[in-house]
């Protein structure tokens, strides 16, 4: 699916989403990635939603979001409570929801100005 949304000066959006990938700015990702509103971190080691531990979620506290979306594939599921502890504890919210609403709400609060980053487990 392509997505639209009025181009913001340097900032991150997703444009299209499908099966196994996602395209930030029209390019093409198909591991899991890490989207915030000025960089992409492409080396996030969370290969899938069976393979997420703590410390994937501990490497998202130092960079400075208000807002965490975790998108855990083509369907929503939830991690256990202790895997989710290191944003909890560090105050940072956390939205759980599948790649596709992940994609979409990513794009409302950037327009919004929120400090916001999309965690997504593409594998």
């Amino acid at each position: 699916m392509k997505l639209h949304l009025a181009d913001a000066a340097g900032l991150n959006a997703f444009t299209a989403y499908g099966a196994g990938y996602v395209m930030v700015n029209r390019q093409r990702h198909e591991k899991s990635v890490v989207v915030l509103r000025d960089r992409i971190i492409t080396d996030w080691t969370a290969t899938s939603f069976e393979a997420l531990a703590a410390a994937h979620l501990e490497a998202l506290v130092g960079l400075g979001q208000e807002i965490i979306l975790l998108g855990t594939g083509n369907t929503l599921r939830f991690p256990r409570p202790e895997i989710l502890r290191p944003l909890i504890e560090a105050g940072i919210g956390l939205e759980v929801m599948d790649v596709q609403a992940a994609c979409r709400t990513f794009n409302i609060l950037v327009a919004e100005e929120r400090r916001v980053g999309a965690a997504l487990l593409l594998g």
